[in-house]
Order: C-alpha cells, then sequence, then structure tokens
C-alpha cells in the first residue's frame, strides 16, 4: 500500500511547517515542524528553541520588517547548540524567513541568516594583585601587588594608563583574584602574593619582604618589589610590564641594636633606602596609586582600596619597614600597605588591607616574631550601562551605576563572567 505523503515525511525526517496564525509580540518558545510571524516593532524578542530531532525544522518570519530595528533572538534549550555554539544567535535582516533545520547535537538548530548574539563593547580595568608579606626576624617588608588599570590617565609604576579592552557580549572571561602573600614566622623570609587576572590582563603579586640568610637579604621581586634587610642588600624589582615600583635597598652593614629594614615598594612610589641602623631609621612603604574608576563612596560601600581626604581612593600601597628594637618603626604606604613591627618583644605588623593588594610590615627578630599576610587584591570593570554581568560573585552593592556606565566589584575567587 502506497505511504501516505504525511507518512513519508515523517519517515524522511520531513516533519513539514504548520503555521501558528497568532503573530507573536513578545518571547515564546518554539515547537518543531511549526511557523511563527515574529514581530519584533516594539522590541528586541527571544525565541526558546526545542530539544531537537533530526531533520526537524521551525521557520521564523519578519512580520513587519522590522528585524534590522529589533533583532529576534535565539536561545537554546539547555545544552542544545545553535550553528554548532552553546551561545544566543540572532537574525538582525529586515524581512528575513530564517528556516532552521536541526542537524544533530554537534552543530543543533543551524540556519543560513543567523549569527552569534555577539554586541562589542569597550571595557575599562582596575587589576590589582596581592601584596606579599614581610619577613620575620629583622625582616623587610612585603611589596604591593602590581596595578594595571586603562582608567584614567596613569597605571602601576607611574606609567600612562593602559588600553581599554574592546570584548563582546555572550562569552566567557576568566576573572581571579589574588591572595596576599601568606605571613611567616621567625625566622623567614616573607611570601610573594598572588597573580590577580581579568581577561588577557595579568597582574603580578607583590614582591616578599627580605631575610638574611635568604637570597642574601634581598628583597623579592614582583608586581611591586619587596623590601631589603640584609647587609648591603638591595630591594626587590617591579617585573615588566610595569606595575608598580622597586623595594627599598640597604646599602649599609646590617647589625647593630636597632637593625632598621627597608620598606616594600608601591603601584606608586618606590620604598626609600635604609642610610642609617640607629631607631627611627627603617623605611616607609612606597604610596599606591589614586584610582577613580569606582567613586569614593561606593569604594566604601564595596569595602575597596583606601579612602583618603574624602575624594581619593588608593591602592596598592607597600609594606613599612621593622626594627629589631627601639621605639619608632616605619609606616605602611597609603593604598593598604602595614607599618612594620618592632620584633622585640616581639609584636607582629598587622596584615595588608583586603581588596587593596598592599604589602604587608617586615617584623623584627625575636624568636616569637611572625608577621601577617599581604592584603588580597582586587578587579574592577567599568562598562556601558545597558548590559548585565553574570558569573563570578560581586562585592557588596555591586554592580554600582556612575553616570553612563556600570561598575562591577571582584573581591574573592576565580571564575568567569559574561556582557549580556
Amino acid at each position: 500500500m502506497a505511504l501516505t505523503k504525511l507518512t513519508k515525511n515523517l519517515i524522511d525526517g520531513n516533519f513539514g511547517t504548520e503555521w501558528v496564525s497568532t503573530i507573536q509580540t513578545s518571547n515564546f518558545t518554539a515547537e518543531a515542524a511549526k511557523g511563527y510571524f515574529v514581530n519584533t516593532t516594539s522590541q528586541v524578542l527571544y525565541v526558546t528553541l526545542p530539544v531537537g530531532v533530526v531533520g526537524a525544522e521551525i521557520v521564523i518570519q519578519d512580520y513587519a520588517g522590522t528585524f534590522a530595528t529589533n533583532k529576534v533572538i535565539l536561545t537554546a534549550n539547555g545544552s542544545e547548540k545553535i550553528q554548532g555554539e552553546s551561545d544566543d544567535s540572532k537574525c538582525a535582516i529586515k524581512n528575513a524567513t530564517v528556516t532552521l533545520i536541526y542537524q544533530d547535537a554537534t552543530r543543533g538548530w543551524t540556519a543560513s541568516n543567523i549569527e552569534l548574539n555577539t554586541t562589542t563593547l569597550t571595557v575599562d580595568y582596575l587589576i590589582v594583585a596581592g601584596g606579599a608579606s614581610g619577613g620575620a626576624a629583622g625582616g623587610g617588608a612585603g611589596g604591593a601587588g602590581g596595578l594595571r588599570t586603562s582608567y584614567g590617565t596613569t597605571s602601576g609604576g607611574n606609567v600612562s594608563s593602559e588600553t581599554s579592552l574592546s570584548l563582546v557580549t555572550g562569552t566567557n572571561y576568566p576573572i581571579t583574584i589574588g591572595a596576599g602573600g601568606a605571613g611567616v614566622s621567625h625566622p623567614n623570609g616573607g611570601n610573594n602574593g598572588n597573580n590577580s587576572l581579568f581577561s588577557t590582563i595579568t597582574s603580578l603579586g607583590g614582591g616578599a619582604g627580605g631575610y638574611g640568610t635568604v637570597n642574601g637579604g634581598n628583597g623579592g621581586n614582583g608586581g611591586s618589589g619587596g623590601g631589603a634587610n640584609g647587609s648591603n642588600s638591595t630591594g626587590g624589582n617591579a617585573l615588566t610590564p610595569t606595575q608598580g615600583f622597586k623595594g627599598g635597598d640597604k646599602p649599609v652593614a646590617g647589625g647593630g641594636p636597632t637593625y632598621a629594614t627597608a620598606g616594600g615598594g608601591g603601584a606608586g612610589a618606590a620604598a626609600a633606602n635604609v642610610t642609617s641602623q640607629i631607631d627611627g631609621s627603617s623605611t616607609a612603604g612606597g604610596v599606591g596609586l589614586n584610582v577613580l574608576i569606582l567613586n569614593y563612596a561606593n569604594a566604601g560601600t564595596a569595602s575597596v582600596g583606601e579612602q583618603n581626604g574624602g575624594n581619593a581612593v588608593y591602592y596598592a600601597g607597600g609594606g613599612g619597614g621593622s626594627q629589631e628594637s627601639g621605639s619608632t618603626f616605619a609606616a605602611g604606604g597609603l593604598g593598604g600597605g602595614t607599618a612594620g613591627a618592632i620584633g622585640c618583644p616581639g609584636t607582629a605588623p598587622a596584615a595588608g588591607t583586603p581588596n587593596t593588594g598592599g604589602g604587608s610590615g617586615g617584623t623584627g627578630g625575636c624568636g616569637t616574631a611572625f608577621s601577617n599576610a599581604g592584603g588580597s587584591g582586587v578587579v574592577i570593570i567599568r562598562y556601558p550601562n545597558n548590559l548585565t554581568v553574570s558569573g563570578l560573585a560581586q562585592a557588596s552593592g555591586s554592580p554600582f551605576t556612575e553616570g553612563t556606565d556600570k561598575v562591577s566589584v571582584f573581591t574573592s575567587g576565580t571564575g568567569n563572567i559574561q556582557f549580556n
């Protein structure tokens, strides 16, 4: 007996098209073997595609000739694909007829006149790595985490601000917030901070504070360099690309009753060199950099940076040098760096301020002495306010709206974000 046309079509995988007479003016879920007249006169419309069966078809017709003004966006069901991709696709062609055919799980739904639903956007960033810890036992101070920014005129190391990123919607971009270098007990040098990352831009962790029997007492290299502590030792260097400044040198013999050490470098300035062993001759951490990618009030809400003077927010200050004994020790650099400590009777410096990339101070040489961790880093991004960001959790109050931009703040974790 001859097969009916409908039966033959079903066997061959040709399901035919049953047109829905109702004009679609709001988001809807499509069904296989159906056609839809879609009117985007008033808004962009989203069409969710069903789970596919090989050979199934769906047809979408631009009812009012407005796809070029308000596109139609196609969203796959669950893990299904469109044109072999997991992202949404779109049609923005006036009077288009979109015929979608399901091929298989690899290619999914395909058509000749759709493309990935991406929009190019400009994103500014501030990426601060974790600050380093200072050494313990006449330890030099930790250097600040590297600071890289495209916002304003100046980036870390007082170089010109970097180029904004050109990104696209619907694409995952990685973010990592670098932790501060862990504190140490007597007698050890400090630990470098950890790198922070956004998209293709990496800021380097701060350089560790020096200790006399480790690396000759020289400070560690990093985003900003760690402070020196040994006889005729040198501060760590800021690594390239430039993100900060050098830690302080100690071009004098070690020892003496006070045993002064050098501060760590900051994003805005190097730490001074130790020139004497008398009480009070340890040197302060280098100052960080004022970056207002997030304004003063919102920085307070998000608990990032070190606020100063009612209108400035500093990041990535170096830690302060320690003193073996005596009564005076050095301050940390503005931007989350913390002061050094007097080693006897074994006091410890405070940890670097969280979400600043500040280095922690060094501490002196009593057997009970220890240093604390450097400050964790932060990633802040600024983008057009008609977009949203999803993925990695944001800080308290984030995202913020400032003028025509949104600002998203990330203070911990590793993950991806996406603009939509």
